[in-house]
């Protein structure tokens, strides 16, 4: 530190010295020390500090070596200029050749100062930095080499020496310029101290070679002191804290490098319409005007992926990737257009059931993975036929079109697809579903029945309105056998009443019916219920009065009447032959009627105590053959076209 604070002391007190000595009415003698040894002292003053830099190890050594390769080949210019011709060397000399290859040099430091300085660039911000160069390049070509040219007289060799030093000021100068544009013009005192430095040097090579054109130069002028001062400006730099960064267009004015640069081509290119200019000047004024055209070419096409990923980002949920409530809205206006001409989709909301007690016990990070991991499962499920949406928190939605047969099966899918089971833990959903656009023609209402019926069965599930699942649990407790047989009567029900257009609240109250149309059979006995051989007339009575005695349990509870309606006709006939009031045809409930075909085919497939089970196709040839008398033909030919879809049913396996 001492000896940095010496060289400091050392370098800023023979500065002022020497321009003390060079101001107008100021003679303080000695003018050969002071314009030969102390001006070269202080140029070798600034090599030995920049020598000494350049051999301390870090990412930063190269480029102090290539600038302290450019101050040596300045400093022996220098002394090949003041003792090797006494300060009167011919014009060009061999002090021009170093003079003049101080800029490669230093321009080489430059650009591996920059490479070990800033982390990471984007492509704009090059095109930038490149076209601030080119600008500041153009004005400088458009002043210095006038200058020079206009005030230079001589051999073609002087002339081209005369221009090679505003040359090599430019590019450095320029290279600058290009370096603070990239900083947002907010450059670290290593970049302002060179910038600081090359300027003086522009500065006094402009003036010099001015001055020498027009034979107005003398030793011994403050212009002197500005070498001395722009060599120890660069080697003052060299020992500033290194400083990378990562240089970003965020908080950048970005109009503000192109508009300058711009109108800096522009200017040129008008001057030199009404004064001709040099080439120089209009080539680069030429290629800063194409460098603005490509940076806004850039510009916009940037400005048009970010405002993608803004619109992708607004319709997106960020946890799981899927179209958020945003998106949603916008594709069922999209699909509602058309009114009720418009193309049928089945929208299904869901809610996880304990996923709140999951997230109390293991964590809201953990809570977020299992979000995560249940929504990509939806996804899977759903991408063949629509798209899976997060609502937010723990609610999901899908918008598919799910041919009718394939909706219950379909359902049970998604269902599963939100389900997890572990160690301490069972997260499953309840689910509401709306059909469009029967039930109903804007995203308003769809989303508002949906969540009606969603929050129904989620008050089933909890017990709350689900007298049904107690009766079922006494009547399989009773029966076991009797569960696989209910369940796959619901089933079917379900998918043969959609494909005969039935939806919502008519499509429940069939679910419903199929699942209870055996409850009265909680009252028959035991001796009868499983009994191996055939009943006698008594027996039957007995049984036949089951569909009554459901509807009276049924009709017990509130809201249940309609389904106890359907279950007290689930064993009436087409032709009226048939039981508890004798109805015949469209007088039976089509509930009723469809429950009443997919009981007998359960019936007649599933193994009893006294008879095997019949094969599946005489089963339905059995039912055709009965179309038209014992049941709705109808029914029976919606029944038989689901049976064989239900084959190449795709989300059997994982319902």
């Amino acid at each position: 530190m001492s000896a940095a604070r010496a060289w400091y002391v050392s370098a800023v007190a023979g500065l002022g010295l020497f321009a003390l000595h060079t101001l107008p009415g100021v003679s303080l003698g000695f003018d050969d020390f002071f314009n030969r040894y102390l001006y070269n002292a202080l140029i070798l003053l600034a090599l030995a500090a920049c020598v000494l830099r350049a051999t301390r190890p870090g990412r930063e050594r190269s480029a102090w070596i290539a600038l302290s390769i450019g101050v040596g080949l300045w400093a022996v210019a220098e002394l090949i200029f003041d003792f090797g011709y006494g300060g009167s060397p011919p014009y060009p000399s061999v002090a021009d050749a170093f003079y003049l290859a101080f800029y490669p040099a230093c321009y080489v430091g430059l650009m591996l100062l920059l490479r070990s300085r800033v982390s990471q660039f984007s492509r704009p911000l090059w095109l930038d930095g490149a076209m601030a160069a080119l600008a500041s390049a153009a004005l400088g070509a458009a002043v210095l080499f006038e200058v020079v040219l206009h005030s230079t007289d001589g051999s073609a060799e002087v002339i081209v020496i005369n221009l090679a030093y505003p040359l090599g000021d430019i590019l450095l100068l320029a290279a600058v310029v290009g370096v603070f544009v990239l900083t947002g013009w907010k450059p670290d005192r290593t970049w302002g101290l060179i910038g600081a430095g090359l300027a003086a040097t522009a500065i006094g090579d402009g003036i010099f070679l001015y001055q020498t054109a027009t034979s107005s130069y003398a030793e011994g002028t403050l212009l002197d002191a500005l070498w001395p001062a722009s060599m120890l400006l660069l080697v003052a730099a060299a020992w500033q804290p290194e400083n990378r960064s990562c240089v970003t267009l965020e908080g950048r004015p970005l109009l503000a490098t192109p508009l300058v640069c711009g109108l800096i081509g522009l200017g040129i290119f008008t001057y030199d319409h009404f004064h001709p200019l040099n080439i120089v000047a209009a080539s680069l004024a030429g290629a800063t005007i194409i460098a603005v055209i490509l940076r806004t070419g850039m510009t916009f096409r940037e400005n048009a992926r970010i405002l993608g990923l803004m619109r992708e980002h607004a319709v997106t949920d960020a946890l799981t990737d899927l179209g958020n409530r945003r998106r949603l809205v916008g594709e069922l206006e999209r699909v509602l257009t058309a009114g009720v001409v418009a193309e049928p989709r089945l929208l299904v909301i869901y809610d996880l059931d304990g996923f709140k007690f999951y997230n109390d016990t293991f964590g809201h990070p953990a809570g977020d993975a299992l979000l995560a991991r249940l929504a990509a499962a939806l996804d899977r499920v759903v991408e063949p036929v629509g798209c899976a949406y997060r609502l937010g928190g723990d609610e999901f939605c899908v918008l598919a079109d799910v041919e009718p047969l394939k909706i219950e099966a379909f359902c049970a899918a998604t269902v599963a697809a939100l389900s997890e089971t572990g160690d301490g833990f069972d997260v499953s959903s309840s689910y509401g579903a709306v059909f469009l656009p029967d039930e109903a023609t804007t995203p308003s209402d769809a989303l508002r029945l949906a969540d009606q019926r969603l929050y129904v069965q989620k008050r089933e599930r909890s017990g709350r309105r689900a007298p049904h699942q107690i009766l079922l649990e006494a009547l399989y407790e009773r029966s076991p056998d009797m569960r696989d047989h209910i369940e796959n009567v619901a089933a079917s029900a379900v998918a043969v009443g959609a494909s005969l257009g039935m939806r919502g609240d008519d499509l429940e109250e069939l679910r419903l019916g199929a699942l209870l149309h055996d409850i009265g059979k909680l009252a028959i006995p035991d001796a009868v219920l499983q009994k191996p051989g055939p009943l006698d007339v008594a027996e039957w009575a007995f049984v036949r009065e089951h569909a009554v005695i459901g509807e009276r349990i049924l009709s017990a509870a509130a809201g249940w009447k309609r389904v106890g309606t359907i279950v007290r006709a689930t064993h009436e006939r087409w032709d009226g032959a048939g039981y508890t009031d004798g109805l015949a045809g469209t007088e039976i409930p089509l509930a009723a009627r469809i429950i009443a075909v997919c009981d007998s085919f359960s019936a007649m497939t599933t193994a009893r105590p006294y008879r095997p089970p019949v094969a599946r196709e005489q089963a339905l040839d059995e039912l055709r053959r009965c179309g038209g008398t014992q049941f709705d033909p109808d029914v029976v030919a919606a029944f038989c076209t689901a049976v064989r879809f239900a084959a190449s049913e795709p989300w059997s396996a994982a319902a």
